[in-house]
């Protein structure tokens, strides 16, 4: 591995070169002398900060929205819109090629069935999946096609797994604040006893009846996140096979996927070694509002995965899965590490509470701008203030990690990053502006170790790794207005991306 050499550049207000070797950062100062055969690039005087680590986000899912068409409310207003995407779409597939929609919401048509679509696209098998990634919908022929008429598959019975299992489906239920009471995981059916299809927390009954598709296209993916100046992800999904995990190991040990990947995985695969270069994370558990665990069984798991030293994350979207989440982890008795996923409402009395337990929130400010406008239509006036918050934590000396959630959110840290500056929706209307913070404090959210998402930011200097992210102007300039476009260069332990 060459050396690199960045030439004037900016380190926490210093102008200074910097020197890289076997994927550390060797030398940091002024006018360093280059050496043979070293790859040295002019910095321009620009800002050189850490590679910034996304410490949510699901890959896997991410690679597969890139093959699939996906609606919103903000690209398909209206029914009209809908219809139209989808049948663009259909006329652009090989005959009886499965069409994939992702990111629906009701707010563009109303609730989906099998009939509506079918009114839309019948000739070939559909499936759309609800924002939330909770719940698809086959239109009648994917209800044929993969013999949902003829026998249902088994419903799940409120477990922590309920929607996120296997590679199929994108993960987690977030961005939207699901309501308590919501049907179980399984089939819809009408009155006549006819399947709808609607599926909830089916996702691996659903890939298994697919067709085989090509692996998905990750390197797209580590290209994508490269050009926003990441270098590191913590996968939340919490598959727990691992052979589900073998392309995610592929991808970066070929460089395909050049970010540093930690990964969760269910409870089942606590005690797991997985496959290099993968690094082990907390064990992922999901809290489904709409078939909440037993008490007994989450502090089971808890208690499962820190025999195996490892923490967990806890999926909490509502303030009835963070009540029962503090719970748990009182009982089971908390563990360095341990963390809330999302935090999407977190109330004054529960903040106490996540603080006493030196709880670390991993959270997705992005959803402010994103969804913002939708969430002051419908939820709780008495929880819109405390949606996804950032300052209220850290002044009560919770630890705070920033992650997108992609593909549920974009996947670009910066629109993160302003969104908790500004608490502005997409239509301009405040959301809880309590809760911004500074611009240099919203960029250490995506600074922070990938193990210690609540700790000190990383910063460039001898010793560290060199995951890099070259910025066109000093940090303050950048700072004013945060945007991808402003990286330069990322670099992957010493090896410059491409742009």
């Amino acid at each position: 591995m060459a050396d690199l050499l960045l030439r004037e550049v900016v380190v926490e207000g210093r102008l200074v070169d910097v020197r890289a070797s076997d994927g550390v950062v060797t030398s940091v100062g002024p006018r360093l002398t280059a050496r043979p055969g070293e790859t040295a690039i002019d910095g321009r005087r620009g800002a050189l900060v850490p590679g910034l680590h996304d410490h949510h986000i699901h890959l896997l899912a991410l690679a597969a929205a890139e093959r699939s068409v996906t609606v919103s409310p903000a690209a398909t207003p209206d029914p009209a819109a809908f219809a139209a995407a989808l049948a663009a779409a259909h006329r652009s597939l090989p005959p009886e090629a499965w069409l994939r929609v992702v990111g629906y919401h009701e707010s563009i048509a109303g609730p989906l069935d099998r009939w509506r679509l079918d009114d839309i696209v019948r000739d070939r098998p559909v499936r759309v999946q609800h924002r939330t990634g909770v719940e698809w919908v086959l239109n009648s022929r994917a209800v044929e096609v993969t013999g949902l008429d003829v026998a249902d598959p088994t419903p799940a019975t409120g477990t922590a797994m309920s929607g996120t299992e296997g590679t199929e489906g994108t993960g987690d239920w977030t961005g939207d604040i699901p309501a308590i009471g919501d049907p179980v995981t399984g089939v819809e059916h009408d009155e006549r006893g006819r399947p709808t299809g609607r599926l909830r927390g089916l996702d691996r009954w659903l890939r298994d009846r697919l067709p085989r598709e090509p692996p998905p296209d990750l390197a797209a993916v580590g290209q994508r996140l490269s050009r926003l100046g990441v270098t590191g992800v913590t996968d939340a999904t919490p598959i727990d096979r691992l052979e589900d995990l073998a392309p995610l190991a592929e991808a970066a040990a070929s460089g395909a996927l050049p970010q540093r990947t930690v990964v969760t995985g269910g409870p089942s695969l606590a005690a797991a070694e997985l496959p290099s270069p993968l690094a082990r994370g907390p064990v992922k558990l999901v809290i489904a509002d709409h078939a909440l665990p037993r008490l007994d069984d989450l502090v089971g798991w808890v208690r499962t995965a820190h025999e195996q030293d490892r923490p967990v994350a806890v999926h909490c979207v509502t303030r009835t899965a963070l009540a029962l989440a503090v719970a748990a982890l009182d009982a089971a008795g908390a563990f360095i590490g341990d963390r809330i996923e999302h935090g999407s409402v977190v109330p004054p009395e529960l903040r106490r509470l996540v603080a006493s337990l030196g709880l670390v929130v991993v959270t997705q400010p992005n959803f402010v701008a994103e969804r913002g406008d939708r969430y002051l239509a419908e939820v709780d006036p008495d929880d819109q203030p405390h949606l996804y918050p950032c300052r209220s934590l850290l002044d009560a000396g919770i630890g705070v990690g920033g992650g997108t959630d992609a593909p549920f959110g974009d996947p670009d840290p910066w629109l993160a990053i302003r969104a908790a500056v500004e608490r502005r929706t997409a239509g301009g209307a405040p959301l809880g502006l309590r809760e911004a913070v500074s611009p240099e404090r919203a960029l250490a959210l995506f600074l922070t170790p990938p193990d210690d998402p609540g700790g000190e930011p990383r910063r460039v200097r001898p010793g560290a790794p060199a995951d890099l992210c070259l910025l066109d102007a000093s940090l303050s300039q950048v700072l004013e207005e945060p945007s991808s476009e402003r990286v330069v260069l990322t670099v992957h332990a010493g090896v410059p991306g491409q742009r």
